[in-house]
Formats: structure tokens, C-alpha cells, sequence
């Protein structure tokens, strides 16, 4: 846990007045918290989600990464040579966006909004708690550097 988490805990228990505490642990949730958004979706509905992204200011910058996996969908079976073959694998596109914790439902809403077909296969979103962001070039931290 870092210093500023400490400091902060430390005074929201010294703290027994409780109109300070809400905005104590507003502050907390705007600056510190942070989530991590990886959402696995289909390849063909990237441009489309960068599009929701950008064009709404939701998220400051984004990773994108091929990956092979499957769900439920299994993949689609294929007639190669007169063979039917099922594949294993699918291709994908992960999406990651590290943002602030109050925007964490904006932007799954965005993410949804934008790629859901209502079909198996439209993909996952996971949601990972962050501990901290460190701007390489500043050595800006938390959620200033995201």
C-alpha cells in the first residue's frame, strides 16, 4: 500500500465527523483508484471501439494485442479438403484501458455499446484493481499519470 493511501486511511480514522469522511473517500476514489478494463472482443469491431473511446474522451490511450483463446463459442466448424475441422483457437483482439475508478462504468457501458452483436462470441470484459501508474517519462504517479 502506498504512503498517500496510508496517510489518507490514517485520517479518516482519526476523523469522527462524517461530513468530512464522504468527501475524504471522494477525493480517494477520483485520484487513487484505479482499474485496469481488458476486454476481449472480436477482431472486426475494433475500429468501432476505438471509435466510442476516442470519440467520447472516455480513455486517454488504450493497448491493443492479437490473442488466440476460446469460450463457449468453441469456434465454428470448417470444411478444408473435404475434412470437417473445428478450431480450437480463435482469433481475438484484447483491448486494455487503465482508467480512474468512477469511470469504470462508463466505459464498460461504451465497450458494450459499441461491439455487442447479441451473438456467442462477442467476447469478455474483466476488470483488475490497479495498486499504481508511473509515467515513465515524468515519474508522475497514480491517477495523474494515466
Amino acid at each position: 500500500m502506498s504512503v498517500t493511501v496510508m496517510k489518507l486511511l490514517v485520517l479518516m480514522i482519526v476523523n469522527t465527523r462524517k461530513q468530512l469522511i464522504q468527501p475524504l473517500w471522494v477525493w480517494i476514489r477520483r485520484r487513487i483508484l484505479m482499474k485496469k478494463i481488458e476486454a476481449i472482443i472480436r477482431s472486426d469491431k475494433l475500429e468501432d471501439l476505438k471509435n466510442a473511446l476516442t470519440g467520447s474522451g472516455l480513455a486517454k490511450g488504450m493497448t491493443v494485442s492479437q490473442v488466440l483463446g476460446y469460450g463457449t463459442q468453441r469456434g465454428f466448424a470448417e470444411f478444408v479438403r473435404g475434412q470437417r475441422i473445428v478450431p480450437t483457437l480463435l482469433a481475438k483482439v484484447k483491448v486494455e484501458i487503465v482508467v480512474k475508478d468512477l469511470a469504470v462504468d462508463e466505459v464498460v457501458d461504451a465497450i458494450r455499446g459499441a461491439v455487442a452483436t447479441g451473438e456467442v462470441g462477442d467476447g469478455k470484459i474483466f476488470i483488475v484493481p490497479i495498486d499504481d501508474v508511473i509515467r515513465i517519462r515524468t515519474g508522475e504517479r497514480g491517477g495523474d499519470a494515466i
